[in-house]
């Protein structure tokens, strides 16, 4: 067997191996992720009322929407976060920490408010977290799996990337001819002629779909490779998911104040060395001020999703979700993510009919 075409079946053996081997896995981790690109649309058709402000600007104090969240929380949960609308007609969001055991993967379980902008009126109370649309970013994370679902989503991702690859030097016509791997009539089957059709047309919004979720799902590794500052290990205890304090010396209004700037976010102090309120402006400054004593300081803003603050994590997380990139790449990776399971099946299906065929040769020859 020449060198090319022996190399040409180890790269088929790893392309069969992972799309047959791991489609369980990449079927509903690529199926979730073409969901998931719509999920703003998803959730305002899902939960209208939450939605249903009745103006587009934020006009009562801060400390208003905090009481009418806190109201409608009553003894369930302890308010911990207000973010008022960043798009006009959006309402503001409260978040209150629940009492009680941790909610999926370990976090603590939340209790969000929608509110009325205009009138603080709060539209809806719930706990995302048990909702379809959230199950549904568990799964695509994680795989529901605890603790190592991150990274074996990252290792999926890597294999996703090699069977693109592989799948890419499989297609190319093996004299060159490129315009004549386009065609349609590949082969003899319609399946196999359907599968390398759809699987060039996929190729490389698939590959960058799965390098920048590698990329998300090992954001140490992956900052560290650019040279951003490495985001600190989300974990229990003082910190990011520590509970939030009980009776904070200073007020939110106090607080506000002296900040000196309206904000876009509140987080309220948590315990820990030096609880702090934390307000982040329109504008992306970051301002904590010291509960104990007044103090003002600045910070880098704390973003969730392993994103951080640096450009390259935040470009990521836009090509992958498709966050302001349009319409145009919101659908080509839509069908992206679901090309996956086609090509999947479809893959699968030749494999066993080639199999058979050399099953019934094999009879023949006996």
């Amino acid at each position: 067997m020449k060198p090319l075409a022996r190399l040409r079946r180890v790269w088929l053996d790893v392309h069969l191996w992972i799309g047959a081997g791991l489609l369980v896995a990449l079927m509903p981790l690529s199926v979730t992720g073409a969901i998931l690109v719509w999920h703003d649309r998803i959730d305002h058709a899902l939960y209208a009322v939450r939605y249903a402000t009745s103006g587009p600007t934020a006009s009562q104090p801060v400390e208003v929407y905090a009481e009418a969240a806190q109201a409608a929380f009553g003894t369930r949960a302890r308010l911990t976060q207000i973010r008022l609308p960043q798009t006009p007609g959006d309402p503001v969001v409260a978040v209150g920490r629940l009492d009680g055991p941790p909610g999926p993967g370990g976090r603590p379980r939340t209790l969000n408010a929608w509110i009325d902008p205009p009138t603080a009126r709060v539209l809806d109370t719930a706990e995302v977290a048990r909702q379809a649309t959230m199950v549904i970013h568990r799964l695509h994370g994680s795989l529901l799996i605890p603790d190592l679902g991150r990274k074996v989503v990252g290792w999926l991702g890597w294999a996703m990337f090699v069977s693109c690859a592989t799948g890419l030097w499989l297609w190319w016509p093996r004299h060159g001819r490129f315009l004549v791997g386009l065609r349609w009539r590949r082969g003899a089957s319609s399946l196999f002629n359907l599968h390398h059709m759809i699987g060039f047309w996929v190729c490389l919004p698939l590959a960058a779909l799965s390098l920048t979720g590698v990329y998300i799902a090992f954001p140490q590794t992956s900052h560290a490779l650019v040279g951003a500052s490495v985001p600190p290990q989300r974990q229990g205890g003082p910190g990011r998911l520590a509970p939030p304090l009980a009776q904070p010396r200073m007020s939110l209004g106090a607080a506000i104040a002296a900040a000196g700037v309206r904000p876009q976010v509140v987080n309220y102090p948590q315990s820990g060395r030096s609880p702090s309120w934390r307000l982040e402006s329109a504008a992306g400054a970051t301002l904590q001020v010291v509960d104990a004593t007044g103090e003002v300081r600045r910070a880098l803003p704390e973003r969730g999703g392993g994103g951080g603050p640096d450009p390259t994590s935040k470009l990521m997380r836009q090509v992958h979700d498709g966050t302001d990139m349009g319409l145009v790449w919101r659908i080509v990776i839509t069908l992206a993510g679901l090309a996956p399971a086609g090509l999947g099946i479809t893959g699968v299906v030749m494999w066993l009919r080639r199999s058979a065929r050399r099953r019934a040769i094999g009879r023949a020859v006996a």
